[in-house]
Order: structure tokens, then C-alpha cells, then sequence
């Protein structure tokens, strides 16, 4: 079977293929040179295009992602623009013309994927005229420090006109991703549309590499030369998808893009949308999934402490059936979880009610788009009387998984959250981790963090910078 997809408005079919190779050096082996490759893991940017998909709101849009994380397989079916196909009838693209007359582009390397990026903004559904998102450009790297001129360019948008060819084709349905089953090169590359058939391919090749988004995969594969005999796709997969939203819960299906999470929570779940912005950039999270994040396992993923602190569960799934376990003890060890052969994360459930208090921190070297030293979730659920009925106090990158302080968690019920329960608290804190140095921290900076991130938290709160905490009763 060949691999089938449209790009710029026309249909390609290839074959031959190494299901290893990105889409990236794909497009640039066949002439499309626009699409430049700066650092092959999704810093940069200068490799973005834009697919046509299906938004949350079930409106078709544009949706920019980084072509250097995405097997050129995981595109059959699906509909791209490049930066080559921005501009039609040989005149620039009205966002080409505002990079132009604000002066957003000087060495150039980086334009094309700013043009792309900006591309998928102009078209952004009910945007208004001097509205503009600034994360739309986020994970587009200017090596030229140019950004004040990129913005003045993603300021001055206008919108776009009714006979405007891009904007009509947004009026028709998105293409959904479609079953492949194919190979090349000795290696096989297996996209399902449902579980069943996924679990029967799973069944005949139980060392499969699953990849959902790739945004970590395909990291491995560029740098680390990985290759695999077998890839399952699983972003085809209908069950994995969706988010629900009952009275009693919020399952969240563990192949969605965190983008789309993103944006169907965004004001429901105060904790995750401290997370979102600071989760790599809106390129990265155009892809990645919860379901990747989690079961990577890594003790700096940025979304388990977040849901450690929300006492999520997770939900397995196999062909079995399913069962459901606390987040809590799906962590067996570094980069280890408790998924079985045949097994997978199908999904995420949060229960509410949901904590009194919530906040997630991030410790970097940068603010954004960059990987955790330390990261910190807590969420504290109040008794009426304002003291802590449930405390989790939930931690990346001081242990081999990441987890929560228990000891401190417990110490703190009955008890008012303020400075002088934090001191009283701070012995098992200080007792509750042994980091290790790296690269990014030592030890001991990582275990001080431990420690202040909740004086941090104490603070915040005492101060009345959380808004809303002043106004539950008893907690001032």
C-alpha cells in the first residue's frame, strides 16, 4: 500500500518510503525547500506546516506543527500546506506581505515556519480585527532576534477576504485519518482506526514501537538513530480521542492533542491551564498527547505531577477489557509503568469535585518551552471551617518517577495552610526525596525547591496573590 495525502492542493502518492524518514526530509527530497530543518526536535520552528484538521469547536482549521516530529507515514490520508502553498497566483499571502512591510524577516532561516505559523492565525476561527493570539507564533525561534517586528507583523493582521481560496476551504470537513498498513526498508508501519484492530496488531507484533504525537519518538529517531521493526501509529485511533465532561468527571482521551485539551478545558481546570503555556510550545502540544507524556514515564514530564495533584486515574485498556488504576501507582520505576504486554493508556478520568486550590510551578533555566529542573503541582481541597481536608502536594524531577510527598501531604490535614504549617511540615518535605544531580540541577537545588515551591505556594495564598482564595471562608 502506498502512502496518499494532499499537500498545497494537490494529491501525492509515495512509495518506497522508510517509514522512519520525516515529513520534513520528505518535503525537502522532492524540491520543497521552504521547509527548513534547524534543530530536529521541535525547538526551532523553521520546519512548521500546517495540516487541515478538525478543532474541538468541530469547525475545520489550520493547524501548525512541527514537520521534522512527524513520520511520513503518519500523513496518509491527511491534507498539509507548506510554506510553498501559502501564496497563490504568484502574489504574496496577505501574512507574507505584513512579514515584508514590518521587517520580520533578516537572515530569513527562520521565516518560513513564522509564515506558516502566522498563516494558521489569520485563518483562526472568530479572530476580530487587532485581536491576535501571541502563543501562535510560540516555538518559532528568530536566531536574529527579530521579534518585536515578527509581532508588529502578527499585530497588523487583517482579515481575511470572503473569496479568499484558504478560507473556503476551511467550509468543507477536515480529512480523518485513515488505515495504512505498509512497509519498506524491511520495516512495517501500522496504523489502526479502532482498538480492535490495533489490539490484533499488537497481538502479532508485540514489540511494536507505539507513537501517538511523536513529539518524543521522533526525537529518538533524528538524534539517536532508533529504528524499530515495527511502528504503530495511534493517532488514527477513534477511541483514544474525545474528551467527556460529566457532573462527576472529566475523561480525557489519552491519544487528544494537549492543544485541544487545552482549549475544551480551558476555565474548568484552573491547575492545567497553568500548565498548558508552560508545556514546550503550542507547536509541541499541536501533537503531543497525555497518553505519550504518561507513558513515556520520564520523572521531568511536565503533565504527571499536574495530575498526580488532581488525583486522576488511569484507564487501561487491552483486549481484555478494561481496568483502572490511580495515577498514583501507574509509575513502577525510571521510564517504567505498570502497563502490561497488550496493554495501553486509553485515557485519563479526573474526578471532581475538584480541589479548593490549585497551582502548578515549572523550575527552568528558561521560563518558556523548555524541560523541568523541578516541577511542582498542589492542590488542596478546604473544610468549610477554611482548614486542609485533602492536601497533594505532587513533584517531577526529584525521584526516579514522578510523586507526591505523602508524610507532608497527611501532616497537613486539619490544619490551616499557611507559613507556620509549611515549617511544621519542611522535616518531611526535606525527608521525602533523593534527587540526583544533573546537567540541569544538583541535588540539593532540586530537594531546596522541594521546600520552597510550597513556601512559594503558602505565600501566594496568604498574600492574595491567588485570586479567589481570599474569598473562601476561614482561610485568611
Amino acid at each position: 500500500m502506498s502512502i496518499r495525502f494532499r499537500l498545497n492542493g494537490r494529491d501525492v502518492e509515495a512509495t518506497s518510503v522508510d517509514p522512519h524518514e520525516p515529513l520534513l526530509h520528505f518535503l525537502r527530497a522532492r524540491g520543497l525547500t521552504g521547509t527548513k530543518e534547524g534543530c530536529a526536535e521541535g525547538e526551532c520552528g523553521a520546519c512548521a506546516v500546517a495540516i487541515v484538521r478538525t478543532g474541538p469547536d468541530g469547525k475545520t482549521r489550520y493547524v501548525p506543527i512541527n514537520s521534522c516530529l512527524v513520520l511520513t507515514p503518519a500523513v496518509h490520508g491527511l491534507e498539509l500546506v507548506s510554506v510553498e502553498g501559502v501564496a497563490s497566483d504568484d502574489a504574496l499571502h496577505p501574512v507574507q506581505l505584513a512579514m515584508v512591510e514590518h521587517g520580520g524577516s533578516q537572515c530569513g532561516f527562520c521565516t518560513p515556519g513564522f509564515v506558516v505559523s502566522l498563516f494558521a492565525e489569520y485563518y483562526r476561527e472568530g479572530r476580530q480585527l487587532g485581536d491576535y493570539d501571541p502563543e501562535s507564533i510560540g516555538g518559532n525561534l528568530c536566531r536574529c532576534t527579530g521579534y518585536r517586528p515578527i509581532r508588529d507583523a502578527l499585530v497588523s493582521l487583517r482579515l481575511p477576504s470572503d473569496d479568499d481560496p484558504h478560507r473556503a476551504r476551511l467550509r468543507a470537513e477536515a480529512p480523518k485519518p485513515a488505515a495504512l498498513s505498509y512497509e519498506a526498508d524491511g520495516v512495517r508501519f501500522e496504523r489502526p482506526i479502532d482498538l480492535a484492530s490495533l489490539f490484533s496488531i499488537l497481538e502479532a507484533h508485540p514489540n511494536a514501537k507505539l507513537v501517538s504525537g511523536g513529539t518524543d519518538v521522533v526525537v529518538e529517531v533524528n538524534h539517536r538513530d532508533a529504528r524499530f521493526d515495527v511502528i504503530v501509529a495511534l493517532d488514527g485511533v477513534a477511541e483514544l480521542r474525545g474528551i467527556e465532561l460529566t457532573e462527576q468527571t472529566i475523561a480525557i482521551g489519552a491519544g487528544e492533542p494537549l492543544a485541544a485539551i487545552e482549549e475544551a478545558l480551558h476555565g474548568k481546570v484552573p491547575l492545567l491551564d497553568q500548565l498548558w503555556p508552560l508545556f514546550s510550545s503550542r507547536l509541541i502540544r499541536n501533537r503531543a498527547t497525555l497518553g505519550g507524556n504518561l507513558g513515556n514515564a520520564s520523572p521531568i514530564g511536565d503533565s504527571p505531577p499536574a495530575l498526580l495533584a488532581l488525583d486522576a486515574t488511569a484507564v487501561i485498556a487491552s483486549k481484555h477489557g478494561e481496568r483502572t488504576v490511580p495515577l498514583d501507582g501507574f509509575f513502577t520505576g525510571y521510564r517504567k509503568t505498570i502497563l502490561a504486554p497488550g496493554e495501553l493508556l486509553r485515557a485519563v478520568r479526573i474526578d471532581k469535585p475538584l480541589p479548593t486550590i490549585q497551582r502548578f510551578y515549572k523550575v527552568s533555566k528558561r521560563v518558556m518551552d523548555d524541560i523541568s529542573t523541578v516541577a511542582g503541582a498542589f492542590a488542596l481541597t478546604l473544610a468549610p471551617d477554611g482548614t486542609v481536608a485533602k492536601a497533594r502536594l505532587a513533584y517531577g524531577g526529584v525521584a526516579a518517577t514522578p510523586a507526591r510527598a505523602k508524610d507532608a501531604e497527611a501532616a497537613l490535614v486539619g490544619k490551616r495552610f499557611d507559613a507556620q504549617s509549611v515549617r511544621t511540615i519542611r522535616p518531611l518535605l526535606e525527608r521525602a526525596f533523593t534527587p540526583m544531580d544533573d546537567h540541569r540541577g544538583s541535588a540539593a537545588y532540586r530537594k531546596a525547591m522541594v521546600t520552597s515551591l510550597v513556601e512559594k505556594l503558602a505565600f501566594e495564598l496568604t498574600s492574595g496573590a491567588i485570586e479567589g482564595f481570599e474569598h473562601a471562608e476561614g482561610t485568611r
